[in-house]
């Protein structure tokens, strides 16, 4: 850990205004509830002021204007960045440890190794496979035949990266990520499920991050691609052929079945189902456990299973929850024509309703 710095020093370095003295120390930095008396803390509007009642922070980061009275603080315009940085100087991240091979990784002799790299216990880097410069493969990790690692890429401890699999510069796979596993295809032969070949690859853009335990399928016959820049979380499934476009948002336990499209920033939130041969335009939200059976126009907003446009969803909940009151209303509108109904049939045959007719 970082040694401490005064809040002039820390100010300073974030381009901030210090309110208060100047000379408070300031050995780390927690969330409030967290802190202790040598710390710094966050609050990021008026609202969230009363997070620091009860709070033993030396000190807090605060939008430009917000103060608390009896407690130093720096003011920024930027409260998230200037606390990221702050965290970032008191624990800054540890990836790689040294640079070079440890000696017992297996590097195929035909391998390409860039400068700078580091390659951690155990791994593996098979056959004509390329390392890009400052690249760092974590202990326990498997780069296939022919695979390509950009430069400035991370992959964590335990990938996998199956033969043929590219992965751009500067991206983030961590553990547990599988790269051109089988896709999910067979045919029913003389009663029998029979493997379709799955003779594609995998390929991810620049800048894309991979979470824990994804996995992306290759394709059948061509790539199954990421777009540069998109962010995908822990324990999403990319089937075949499927075609992720730029700077897309996949949120936790996301599916996406084999050869669905995706246009750039589109945003699915946890848990949602996408079938396969679709496309989902630019733009486009899906919410929260979304099952999406049908292509999405381009910044449309999608809920609920099946997924329509929210506004339509949002109509179908309010009638949902009327129906035990129209459930209700109609047994009682029931009960009320049977009355009637039987009223009628004990009524004499000479009544003035038959005489009438």
């Amino acid at each position: 850990m970082a040694g401490s710095l005064t809040l002039g020093e820390l100010a300073a370095m974030v381009g901030g205004e210090v309110y208060g003295d100047p000379a408070t120390l300031v050995r780390n930095a927690w969330p409030p509830q967290d802190c202790d008396a040598h710390s710094i803390t966050l609050v990021d509007s008026v609202e969230n002021l009363p997070k620091l009642e009860g709070c033993a922070a030396a000190a807090f980061v605060a939008p430009l204007g917000v103060t608390e009275p009896g407690r130093p603080a720096i003011r920024v315009a930027n409260v998230h960045a200037a606390f990221v940085a702050i965290v970032t100087h008191f624990r800054p991240r540890r990836e790689r440890s040294v640079t070079g091979v440890h000696p017992t990784a297996v590097i195929a002799p035909s391998a390409v190794i860039g400068r700078d790299v580091s390659i951690g216990a155990g791994a593996v880097v098979g056959e004509e496979a390329v390392i890009g410069d400052g690249a760092m493969i974590g202990a326990n990790t498997v780069v296939g035949d022919d695979c390509r690692v950009g430069a400035g890429t991370m992959l964590a401890p335990r990938v996998t990266l199956y033969e043929g699999a590219v992965v751009g510069e500067r991206c983030r796979l961590h553990s547990g990520v599988v790269l051109g596993a089988d896709g999910f295809g067979y045919r029913l032969v003389d009663g029998r499920h029979a493997p379709v070949p799955q003779l594609g690859s995998v390929e991810v853009g620049d800048d894309v991050e991979i979470g824990a335990n994804t996995t992306i399928d290759r394709g059948v016959y061509g790539p199954t691609k990421i777009g540069d820049g998109t962010k995908i979380d822990n324990l999403v499934q990319i089937g075949h052929n499927c075609r992720i476009g730029r700077h897309n948002l996949l949120a936790s336990q996301v599916g996406i079945a084999g050869s669905t499209s995706t246009g750039d920033y589109v945003v699915m939130a946890g848990q949602v189902g996408v079938r396969d041969h679709i496309h989902i335009g630019k733009g486009a939200i899906i919410a929260a456990m979304a099952g999406v059976t049908n292509d999405v126009p381009e910044g449309e907003v999608m809920l609920g299973a099946p997924a329509t446009p929210v506004r339509e969803q949002k109509l179908k909940i309010a009638a949902i929850a009327k129906l035990p009151q129209l459930r209700k209303e109609f047994r009682e509108l029931c009960r009320e024509v049977s009355d009637l109904q039987s009223r009628l049939a004990e009524r004499p045959n000479n009544s003035t309703l038959d005489r009438a007719a």
